[in-house]
């Protein structure tokens, strides 16, 4: 065929006659999101209540502006906003966040969710509800809304709080449980099992493959990024995070889970890795992007005259919000040790809903298992208590000072002595330690056992059958693959010790601990046995199933130990590696400074000729190289000292500098010095941090002096990195350049609000 006759397919944006009805939606949804944004900015309000009253004003049901016409084209982008805000979520999420929460947040967190979803399925069936809709409504009601909270500590500065530690962690927990909540509530939706073996069934899987995937993530995704390190750029970062997320995303509903768990899952994985924070910060503006549509599309389902119709069950239901949570997160916080003081405060900060109650009720109608009145009802709901926690905020003080006049002084001595008592609880028992490592034990082998299992079952078995006209010779071949795949975590099941010190004390300590000590290693065995059976019992019958299982196993222990102890030390140890390379990765940064500096305390002695002399008369920079970082003058601390500040006997200064400007300065002092390393300072309020240079704090153009870094952190630039060059002790009049990473020592916090403002 010749080139002329080929037809020719022109892209639909060439058309100049025609423009998708998606693209004007889009840019009316935007334009509405754009005013109210700026709108409820001046009039300090949650931006995400602008978006849903912009979507009320462009949606069906309001008809005195213009009206988005591909509603259909709209509810696609809101469903991409659920997974790039849950993926987003994701990255600021991580196992050692969870695991850093506290007994008392995790506590808290979890009675207060079980009452208010035990309380808002009571209160939909009090108003005759579908079992259904009270369910959800329960979810609906139970999760607060982080992004509102969060905003409302940075505009009161109640960030510094000691129950503001209480309600982080308690909303980690609430995040955790609402997509595991939008799991279990679309399991029930679809299959109409409410009990039983199918949830039990639900929960397992779920369980299962989200152990799985950050096995399988945190072994896999550090080294690849690592192998692939020197083509990595913002751009590839921005890409592959994002296919990372949607490829999860659609691996999540193949295996019938929610395409939102996958999003959150991806990003728990990413958050691990050593360019978690980076992808964070790129994925940002497309997650306000994709967010913005989905808050909108949110208020373009709130229908008015339903809203109306329903004022008193969101009166009411804003009522059983506001009241359950202050109870109830009281409560919990109250029975896991904290004072009273702290657990009114965290609950008068928490009395509001928000963006997860607007995914749980979009899955609802999505799903069409609950009625049309449930969404404007939630909205409505949120909305309220959104606009009442400011005022709550400000009534905790007076609230926990009624309490305590109305209730007697004896309840308060014991509240108090409950309260001091669970703090001194520290220590873990010998017992406790033993089975947490052992459930660890187990979980961590038998999920891959098991997943090796069933790609053998689907996979393995078929495939050697299909090349492999002989049978016996296909199983055989299937088997001996298998095997080989799943003995190094069978070895682990049977062999590995467990906690050496705490499970040579209990057995030392007392005979009664022989019988369950010794039942424990039993359970292993019998487990590895176990599945090791159900491997091989897809390729032979039962009883040679058995006979096969105890030799293999034999012959694994016998011939085979110290090879599979050693495989799977490294697999654990990469393992381990990656899952601490973040952390790892963010030590050395602090440690190992521009100039390998460190920290020396140095004590000025009554005899030094630096005694009664100013800063800049000793021109300590000009002479040794080095900075004073702050003087301890007694019990007061002068961070930063300036130029005209005088050096007295027995002043204790920081001095910032290497190990040969040290030592020459040491010298001249004739002092004895006490080297601190960066990241253990001996003053917790210092600390020596870089701030990136962009278009977020301004910076460019000005020289250190005019940038206005010394007032703002009380602090002293010591260094800046340009284009791979090292500057030390930089003039006053440096002027400061795109890109330029500027390192100073001062105030901690007054550093870190700086940075966040280059953020």
């Amino acid at each position: 065929m010749h080139l002329a006759s080929r037809p020719i397919c022109y892209p639909v944006f060439l058309s100049m006659n025609h423009l998708p009805a998606l693209i004007s939606d889009l840019a009316l949804i935007l334009g509405a999101a754009g005013i109210t944004a700026l709108l409820f900015r001046r009039l300090k309000q949650p931006v995400v209540l602008g978006y849903i009253i912009a979507g009320l004003l462009v949606g069906p049901n309001f008809s005195l502006f213009p009206t988005v016409t591909d509603v259909e084209g709209i509810s696609i982008w809101a469903e991409t906003g659920v997974i790039f805000l849950l993926f987003a979520l994701g990255l600021e999420f991580s196992l050692k966040k969870l695991a850093k929460v506290g007994p008392s947040s995790g506590i808290t967190g979890i009675i207060e969710i079980g009452c208010m979803m035990l309380t808002g399925y009571v209160a939909g069936r009090i108003m005759h509800w579908s079992i259904m809709d009270s369910l959800f409504l329960g979810g609906i009601i139970s999760i607060s809304s982080t992004t509102i909270i969060f905003r409302a500590f940075e505009e009161l500065g109640i960030k510094t709080k000691q129950f503001t530690a209480l309600v982080m962690g308690v909303l980690i927990i609430e995040d955790l449980v609402a997509v595991l909540l939008m799991v279990l509530l679309s399991t029930m939706a679809v299959s109409r099992e409410f009990a039983g073996w199918p949830m039990l069934v639900a929960i397992g899987k779920l369980l299962f493959f989200i152990i799985l995937w950050f096995m399988l993530g945190i072994f896999l995704l550090p080294i690849s990024f690592k192998k692939a390190s020197r083509w990595i750029n913002n751009e590839m970062l921005l890409v592959v995070g994002l296919g990372l997320c949607l490829g999860m995303v659609v691996f999540a509903e193949k295996v019938g889970l929610s395409a939102a768990l996958g999003a959150f899952v991806m990003g728990s994985i990413l958050s691990e890795t050593v360019y978690g924070d980076k992808i964070e910060h790129l994925i940002h503006p497309i997650k306000n992007l994709f967010g913005a549509v989905f808050f909108v599309s949110v208020g373009m389902l709130i229908d008015p005259a339903i809203l109306w119709q329903f004022r008193w069950p969101v009166l009411m239901l804003t009522l059983i919000v506001i009241i359950g949570k202050i109870l109830f997160v009281t409560a919990g916080a109250v029975i896991a040790g904290r004072p009273l003081k702290q657990a009114v405060q965290a609950g008068a900060r928490m009395t509001q809903i928000g963006e997860f109650s607007f995914i749980i009720a979009t899955l609802g109608l999505t799903l069409n298992v609950t009625a049309n009145y449930l969404y404007p009802i939630a909205v409505g709901v949120s909305v309220l208590t959104t606009f009442s926690t400011p005022f709550l905020i400000k009534l905790a003080e007076p609230l926990h000072n009624s309490i305590v006049k109305s209730m007697p002084a004896k309840w308060t001595k014991r509240l108090d002595t409950y309260s001091a008592g669970w703090q001194l609880i520290k220590a873990e028992s010998d017992w406790r330690i033993v089975v947490k490592a052992f459930v660890q034990l187990i979980t961590l082998n038998a999920v891959p056992i098991i997943a090796i299992i069933s790609l053998s079952r689907l996979y393995v078995k078929p495939f050697f059958h299909s090349t492999v006209e002989n049978n016996m010779l296909a199983n055989l071949f299937a088997i001996i693959l298998s095997m080989a795949a799943i003995m190094p975590f069978v070895w682990a099941l049977m062999a590995k010790k467990i906690h050496r010190n705490a499970y040579k004390a209990l057995w030392l300590d007392s005979k009664y601990n022989h019988g369950p000590l010794v039942a424990i290693e039993v359970l292993r065995g019998l487990l590895a046995v176990f599945l090791v059976s159900v491997l091989i019992r897809q390729y032979f019958p039962l009883p040679a199933t058995i006979v096969i299982s105890i030799v293999v196993l034999a012959i694994m222990l016998i011939g085979f130990n110290n090879r599979l102890q050693h495989f799977y030390q490294r697999i654990e140890q990469r393992f381990l590696n990656n899952l601490a390379e973040k952390e790892n990765s963010n030590q050395g940064q602090k440690i190992l400074t521009p100039w390998d500096a460190h920290l020396s305390r140095i004590r000025i002695s009554p005899t030094s000729q630096f005694v009664g002399k100013t800063l800049e008369e000793l021109a300590l920079r000009e002479r040794f190289g080095v900075n004073i970082g702050f003087v301890q003058r007694g019990n007061r601390w002068i961070y930063a000292p300036s130029r005209m500040e005088k050096l007295y006997p027995y002043d204790e200064i920081g001095v910032i500098g290497t190990d040969i400007q040290l030592q020459k300065f040491s010298v001249m002092v004739e002092t004895e010095t006490d080297e601190v390393p960066i990241h253990d300072l001996i003053c917790a309020e210092i600390d020596l941090e870089k701030i990136v240079v962009n278009e977020h704090n301004g910076l460019r153009g000005q020289s250190i002096r005019e940038s206005g870094i010394r007032e703002k952190t009380n602090g002293l630039v010591v260094g800046i990195e340009r284009n791979g060059e090292r500057i030390l002790n930089p003039s006053s009049h440096t002027l400061l350049e795109w890109d330029d990473v500027v390192w100073l020592v001062g105030e901690r916090k007054k550093i870190a609000l700086l940075q966040s403002a280059a953020e």
